[in-house]
């Protein structure tokens, strides 16, 4: 069984930087692609990064290369995305989302698990 809990969001201004943690209590976590989704009020869900079971392959929303990076560390069980230079579209519901194919998919469909979301506030 996966359990996925987010933390680390926050309100941040523009420009700034934050790093999300989501950490697993299942037992099978370094199996898993992993992923970060977002939801923004009024908007549908959308991926933002994913990462494959090994960390070898990393894949970006184009809203965010070069801004956002994502990284796991299997003996922690834990996968965070940093995030700098945030911009206020970037304001949203951050979800964690485990897959058991652990390839790392760009599609929601593709995921498992899913914590429950932590919240990130860019202001202007």
């Amino acid at each position: 069984q996966v359990q996925l809990v987010e933390s680390g969001g926050g309100l941040v201004q523009a420009g700034g930087s934050l790093r999300l943690s989501c950490a697993d209590s299942g037992l099978i976590f370094n199996f898993f692609g992993l992923a970060w989704f977002r939801q923004a009020p009024g908007k549908e869900r959308e991926f933002v990064s994913a990462i494959s079971w090994t960390g070898g392959s990393t894949d970006y929303a184009d809203s965010v290369k070069g801004r956002f990076t994502i990284s796991r560390d299997n003996t922690k069980k834990t996968v965070y995305l940093q995030m700098n230079s945030l911009k206020p579209e970037d304001t949203a519901v951050y979800y964690c989302a485990a897959d058991s194919f652990g390839l790392g998919s760009a599609l929601s469909s593709d995921y498992d698990y899913w914590g429950q979301g932590t919240q990130v506030t860019v202001s202007s």
